[in-house]
């Protein structure tokens, strides 16, 4: 055993994943190139990314995964066409299946000393698609080029399966997850995993001692359950919790479930409406004004051509004094089953 891993089993259990609205360092994106997730509708994908990393580059750094070389010179020229200063774009060439770092990617967390890790999760394609052996070699790439030290997190002697859109962090010991997602019979992530087992690994490696259990995502979520398409911490002891105001909406009683659930915790919550539900090739789409993403100085939030849109906006905008809350369009987006906060992962500061 070397003295790194010694040193890793000595602080198990002393990890704690900074929230997202802690100093960035950059935000990672992977440039998408997997047609199949947008199904005859590819050609704008591109074209959104590059509206993403205009807004987040102007002001902080931007890592981007490229597939290959041709997929680099395919970006650099769609990112200067759009206006985005390359100087701030850091490329890295990493093969990936899809690309959805949010899932794929690492989860960053501090050691007692404050010592940064990327996590290192299995990702199992949701354990629901088999074409996924690129993106797992993802968390140990971006780790090399930022030159910090991978750490696996380990339960019962197994690499512990885990999405970040699965989980919402405040820093400060909580963690809201689903039920749907962790301990329904569906796309098992962690085959005889409890309550218990998962609220232990929270413990371990997110520092997160209390652990709120809502029970379910939206219709339309490809991933059976992910958190971060309908409650998101927004600062410490404050959520905005997606409702659906139609009574006939599939979402309504689920989403006032989990409403309920909370109401029962100490947080104080901020309701954020849901789009009208968005429809493609006779699909119900996940679309959700809770999947934004959080930076230094702007709030990336999708929007969808709703009445809403301006609602969900000015109650962000409300949450967030500090930064521009910008509106990226996400109709086109969503048809690959996600959107904005699924697609990137932030990577906090070195030095606390």
């Amino acid at each position: 055993m070397t003295p790194t891993t010694e040193r890793r089993r000595q602080k198990r259990g002393t990890y704690r994943m900074p929230a997202e609205w802690s100093p960035q360092e950059r935000v990672w994106f992977s440039w998408p190139h997997a047609r199949a997730d947008w199904p005859g509708k590819f050609a704008p994908i591109p074209w959104v990314f590059a509206e993403m990393l205009r807004v987040v580059s102007a002001t902080q750094r931007v890592g981007l995964l490229v597939h290959n070389a041709s997929v680099r010179a395919e970006a650099m020229e769609m990112l200067d066409r759009a206006g985005v200063d390359l100087k701030q774009i850091d490329f890295v060439k990493a093969k990936t299946n899809r690309g959805w770092l949010r899932d794929c990617g690492p989860i960053w967390s501090r050691d007692v000393d404050g010592e940064l890790f990327a996590l290192d999760w299995k990702f199992n394609g949701w354990a629901k698609y088999p074409n996924h052996k690129l993106d797992t070699k993802v968390p140990p790439q971006i780790a090399g080029f930022t030159k910090h030290k991978t750490l696996v997190p380990m339960h019962h002697g197994k690499q512990v399966v885990l999405e970040g859109g699965g989980i919402e962090v405040d820093g400060a010991g909580t963690v809201i997850v689903t039920e749907e997602w962790l301990l329904s019979d569906q796309q098992i992530r962690n085959p005889g995993f409890t309550r218990e087992d998962y609220e232990k690994v929270f413990a371990t490696y997110l520092g997160a001692s209390n652990t709120i259990w809502l029970e379910a995502g939206i219709v339309g979520d490809d991933t059976h359950g992910h958190v971060d398409d309908i409650t998101r911490f927004v600062s410490r002891g404050r959520v905005v919790t997606a409702i659906e105001s139609q009574r006939s909406d599939a979402n309504y009683q689920l989403l006032r479930n989990n409403r309920n659930i909370l109401a029962r915790s100490s947080l104080d919550i901020v309701e954020l409406p849901m789009p009208r539900p968005v429809i493609f090739e006779g699909e119900r789409l996940p679309a959700s004004y809770a999947n934004f993403l959080i930076c230094n100085k702007v709030v990336l939030v999708p929007v969808f051509n709703d009445p809403a849109d301006q609602v969900a906006l000015t109650t962000l905008e409300k949450c967030f004094p500090t930064r521009d809350v910008v509106g990226i369009y996400a109709r086109d987006l969503v048809w690959g089953l996600g959107t904005i906060h699924c697609l990137s992962q932030q990577q906090p500061v070195t030095k606390a």
